[in-house]
């Protein structure tokens, strides 16, 4: 297999620098976009990425970092702009005649979804179909990360509780790692892939009690599920600070957990990479700092 360069967007990220990093192992060059210069992007450099500093709302910034690439990953945080951004990396996209493009959509993304950012997930799905660019949608459930985001881990920490208004719904926690390799594997060999949409789902589909057993098992603290309303939910979400339009999401893919759409899990990542994904257990054990008072 020959090298090739490969764009990673959102490269400081969840999922971006796992996927620099298998990138690179694997033998190819990779453009890292990052929105600005911290510690973040000096270690992407230092690890053997390009780093290039833009904006994808920015359609300039945009064809300079598409240009001599032959894939790129595409990932826009949970905030507005999304169908335009993705609308101006279609054009980018095409300009460099790029082989490949990975969209990091979500397994909320439907055509009737009650949240903004869902919403606009299908809206850029079709954006990039509808360009003509290769393109694969990828469309994980939540994130094993999702345990250490401050809103869930603080009641974790504090009072031994996970307080999410989700109801007996269930979900296969998936890590960014797996997502990752995933996402350099599909990058680099990208020709059966094309065209297709990927739910992603960890190895365990789980209540949100046993994942409340999981945390209790590995940390050796007692940690209960404890539902709270979706009225409470926002009020604590709130505090942290967050833009409405995070919150409106947050509140909208509770009510879609209550209803089943995260739940489920398949077997794509091991047939993708070849290597079963991280259970929630093995997660916590390597994330336990993130769990300690």
């Amino acid at each position: 297999m020959r090298q090739r360069k490969y764009l990673v967007t959102a490269a400081a990220g969840k999922t971006g620098v796992h996927t620099v990093r298998h990138l690179i192992e694997g033998g190819h060059s990779v453009r890292a976009l990052v929105h600005k210069e911290d510690e973040r992007s000096e270690a992407l450099r230092k690890a053997g990425a390009e780093v290039v500093v833009g904006d994808l709302l920015e359609h300039d910034d945009v064809i300079r970092a598409t240009q001599g690439i032959s894939g790129a990953y595409l990932c826009y945080p949970v905030r507005p702009g999304f169908i335009q951004a993705t609308a101006y990396f279609a054009d980018a996209a095409r300009r460099a005649e790029l082989e490949v493009v990975v969209n990091m959509s979500q397994i909320s993304a439907r055509e009737d979804a009650k949240s903004h950012a869902a919403r606009d997930h299908w809206i850029a799905e079709r954006v990039l179909d509808w360009s003509g660019v290769p393109t694969v949608h990828i469309r994980p459930t939540f994130f094993s990360e999702w345990l250490t985001f401050p809103w869930v881990r603080d009641p974790i920490v504090k009072e031994g509780k996970i307080t999410l208004p989700y109801g007996n719904g269930r979900h296969a926690p998936i890590s960014a790692e797996d997502q990752a390799r995933a996402i350099a594997a599909i990058l680099t060999q990208p020709s059966t892939h094309i065209g297709k949409t990927y739910p992603l789902y960890g190895p365990v589909d789980l209540s949100q009690q046993e994942i409340a057993d999981a945390v209790s098992h590995v940390t050796g603290r007692k940690v209960v599920y404890s539902p709270t309303s979706i009225e409470a939910y926002r009020k604590h979400l709130e505090t942290y600070d967050l833009p409405e339009f995070l919150i409106q999401h947050f509140i909208e893919v509770a009510i879609d957990y209550q209803n089943g759409i995260f739940a489920g899990t398949n077997d794509l990542i091991e047939k993708i990479t070849r290597q079963a994904p991280q259970t929630i257990e093995a997660f916590v054990a390597e994330n336990r700092s993130a769990f300690e008072v």
